[in-house]
């Protein structure tokens, strides 16, 4: 007798990895929509929790974007107790008008995912990202000029949030699907050519990236790009924690006196202007991002230029008054310490940032039904 197909095996094993470490009896929900990513992954996990006693079940999230959004919910959750999953919980959302579509749509689809996590007392969330996923997103940040932290891309394992298709590519997903003889909804949403637009009329960024950009790169390098773009994800990844983890530790260092940052109880208004000097340049930039951001400065809305004139303060001091930052706050150097202060906070205007992929719908595309 023959085992499954290929790709119906590598699916479950990475959902067999990914589950592994929870206790018998947990419960795990899929993020399901109906496309190939999240079918096959809603597939797998049906097939792998009993076999590791645990209980799983799923959610669909409908963000009404477009008019057979309730259906194709409706169709994607009798799929999921077809597959043997409960429970399945339908949540239907209301994403945003303001700011970009994509954010806002994730923001309405975290929330509900969050929601039904805590109802039912769920331990994971799964979620249905690829490796062309990761890639799109790594290409995302990298044209936006993020740092190192934006550039390891999504992570397996995120609080309640696990990812366990990443080293997988979509096409091995819509192969494990024809061969469950399971029928997966193509959303429209995904493409650059779809009815979601962007506010001047351009295709939603990711769209864009995966229809346009990724197909001309492979042609302008001869080379399929996606297993690079992720596979430098993953190199970043473990550095970017050992120098954020150096980087708390330098902060933890050099906190000065007791006095605290106005609103914020516990954090603290002053740090050692010297011992932060000292340090090496990639672990002091970030101590002092974490010393603004738990301060109440918007980690969105904190930008580099932020970061270089705080720095310039410990470097090149030349009796400057200080350095505004977002939230509100002014960094001054007295002496040798770093003080933090409340001033008027002033409004911030940002559009959403549209890190996460569309992927099939899986819980973090921008459009139905996740």
């Amino acid at each position: 007798m023959s085992g499954p197909h290929p790709d119906v095996a590598r699916t479950r094993l990475a959902v067999r990895t990914a589950l592994a470490d929870l206790a018998p009896g947990s419960l795990v929900l899929v993020a399901c929509s109906g496309g190939a990513d999240s079918l096959a992954l809603a597939a797998a996990t049906a097939f792998v929790a009993p076999r590791l006693h645990l209980r799983a079940g799923a959610v669909v999230v409908d963000h009404a974007l477009l008019p057979a959004s309730a259906s194709i919910a409706a169709r994607a959750a009798q799929q999921c107790r077809d597959l043997g999953l409960d429970p399945v919980e339908v949540r239907q959302v209301a994403v945003a008008d303001t700011g970009g579509v994509e954010g806002a749509a994730r923001a309405a689809r975290r929330g509900a995912l969050e929601s039904v996590r805590e109802e039912t007392g769920a331990v994971a969330v799964l979620l249905g990202h690829t490796m062309d996923d990761q890639a799109e997103t790594v290409l995302l940040r990298l044209a936006r000029g993020s740092g190192a932290r934006s550039l390891v891309g999504m992570e397996p394992v995120a609080d309640i949030i696990r990812r366990p298709l990443l080293g997988l590519r979509r096409a091995q997903l819509r192969a494990a699907c024809r061969a469950l003889d399971l029928e997966w909804w193509e959303d429209p949403g995904n493409a650059a050519d779809g009815p979601l637009r962007r506010a001047d009329g351009e295709p939603l960024p990711r769209a864009a990236v995966r229809d346009v950009v990724l197909p001309a790169l492979t042609r302008a390098l001869g080379v399929d790009p996606v297993p690079a773009l992720a596979r430098t994800a993953d190199q970043l990844r473990e550095d970017v924690w050992y120098l954020e983890d150096e980087g708390w530790a330098l902060l933890a260092r050099s906190v000065v006196g007791t006095a605290e940052v106005p609103g914020r109880p516990g954090w603290p208004a002053a740090v050692d202007a010297a011992g932060l000097a000292a340090a090496p340049g990639p672990i002091r930039r970030r101590a002092v991002r974490y010393w603004l951001v738990e301060a109440g400065a918007p980690a969105g809305s904190l930008a580099a230029r932020h970061v270089d004139g705080v720095d310039d303060l410990l470097l090149r001091w030349r009796g400057q008054v200080g350095v505004d930052v977002p939230g509100g706050l002014r960094v001054r150097r007295e002496g040798e310490r770093l003080v933090l202060e409340r001033t008027p906070a002033r409004p911030v205007h940002r559009e959403a940032p549209h890190d996460e992929p569309a992927g099939d719908g899986a819980a973090d595309a921008p459009v139905d039904p996740a």
